[in-house]
């Protein structure tokens, strides 16, 4: 993704050494060997999102019991989505304040371009992979089928132009188009922001609502995509909906909306809705619920009928977005200012290893999307090796493990890449 800048943070007091003069040569020399601390918090954070979503993906992989989805409306998706705002707030922001709307829009044409032929080329090494299996295996199970991809072998002429018109977007690969769509509004969003950061925050909430008209009483069915020819599924990730959480990760990185308050109140609430709204949106606690107070479970579950646009997860309903904000919130409180609480302090053996896992979890995050290819990949992959095994313990552990592995190879080896070895050193 993009190169981070500190997040929004409070000034911190330059001491008495800040009012002397300093001569230019001085200065040289401070600047020289005070260089940046980078601020890790966002990394991070897109790394832990990375591990959850090859987690997710690994067919019938038992972990999957224990991501963020099974106890609460949202999950890593969500955070995906608001790392990706505010990566682009950093990656794209500077290019519009410098360059002008125009170049900043033409980069941000470019790295729609990069998205796409990712997608392409997942779509295709999937597919392949899947056919592969079928062709020269003998095993109990269709992958081709099992991705719901024998319209796309049976029929492929129409279908090859429905992909590269993103008219048909199969299901394990709908997020890297709902992040293109949602990168494509950014021109949009960056002009309205010449009337005011009002502006922007009302298209936002004009779009999401053309998404969920539920909300003023127009019905279930908003704004959406078609994703298949033959049907009338749509895109399971609406961009119309996600734009709504990528342009606040935006808007914060950007400064349009301030830092929240560090506040003791605002901490207990949030992990109050955290924790009263588990049973309602996750069935694993509803069923704890259930074992611990049935007529307790009894009244609980009307409410699921009741809240289900809200919570709903193709169009991005708003229980999930205050959802997603309160366990933020507590995440950036968690991490302290600057990420002073991320960074280990000391010599001891848990501090070299901390250490060292923040330096893995970062980097992870740093090549989101080259990560994010591959472990979807790689998921498939993994879910094939299980299926030879009787998915013990054990073995799913090691498959999750040697999966944590190759992705964090695949962090390193992009890094690698894009640093360009092979240049000369000046």
């Amino acid at each position: 993704m993009a190169e981070v800048s500190p997040f929004p943070s409070q000034k911190q007091d330059p001491g008495p050494a800040a009012n002397r003069t300093v001569s230019p040569g001085d200065m040289d020399h401070i600047k020289a060997a005070a260089p940046r601390v980078r601020d890790p918090r966002l990394d991070f954070y897109r790394g832990i999102a990375m591990f959850i979503i090859l987690v997710a993906h690994i067919p019938g992989n038992r972990w999957t019991g224990w991501i963020p989805a099974r106890f609460g409306f949202s999950d890593a998706t969500e955070i995906f989505v608001f790392c990706s705002g505010m990566a682009s707030a950093i990656a794209f922001g500077g290019s519009y304040a410098k360059q002008g709307w125009a170049l900043g829009s033409a980069r941000v044409v470019f790295r729609c371009w990069q998205v796409f032929w990712a997608h392409i080329g997942l779509f295709f090494f999937v597919a392949m992979t899947m056919a592969a299996l079928d062709t020269y295996g003998a095993f109990d199970k269709t992958y081709i089928n099992s991705l719901n991809l024998q319209h796309f072998f049976n029929n492929p002429a129409p279908n090859l132009v429905g992909l590269f018109t993103l008219t048909y977007v199969p299901n394990y690969f709908d997020i890297l188009p709902m992040y293109l769509v949602v990168l494509a509004l950014m021109p949009l969003m960056m002009g309205v922001e010449r009337i005011g950061v009002w502006a922007v925050a009302l298209t936002s909430g004009l779009i999401w609502l053309a998404a969920n008209p539920y909300l003023i009483g127009l019905g279930p069915d908003g704004a959406s995509l078609p994703a298949e020819p033959w049907s009338e599924r749509e895109w399971f990730f609406n961009p119309f909906g996600w734009q709504l959480l990528f342009f606040t990760g935006f808007a914060f990185m950007k400064g349009w909306l301030p830092r929240p308050p560090v506040s003791v109140t605002l901490a207990i609430l949030a992990a109050a809705f955290l924790i009263l709204s588990a049973p309602f949106g996750s069935w694993k606690v509803y069923l704890w619920v259930k074992a611990a107070s049935p007529d307790l479970a009894e009244a609980i579950r009307p409410v699921w009928k009741l809240t289900d646009e809200w919570r709903e997860k193709s169009d991005f309903g708003l229980l999930r977005y205050a959802h997603f904000l309160s366990l933020a919130y507590l995440a950036w409180l968690i991490a302290g200012t600057g990420g002073k609480r991320l960074i280990a302090s000391g010599h001891s053996l848990g501090a070299r290893i901390w250490a060292k896992l923040l330096t893995i979890i970062t980097k992870v995050g740093q090549q989101s999307l080259a990560v994010f290819v591959f472990s979807m990949a790689l998921a498939r992959l993994i879910g094939f090796t299980l299926d030879q095994t009787e998915r013990g313990i054990a073995i799913t552990a090691l498959a999750n493990l040697v999966g944590f592995a190759l992705i964090i190879g695949c962090a390193y080896g992009a890094g690698w890449f894009k640093s360009h070895p092979w240049r000369a050193k000046r």
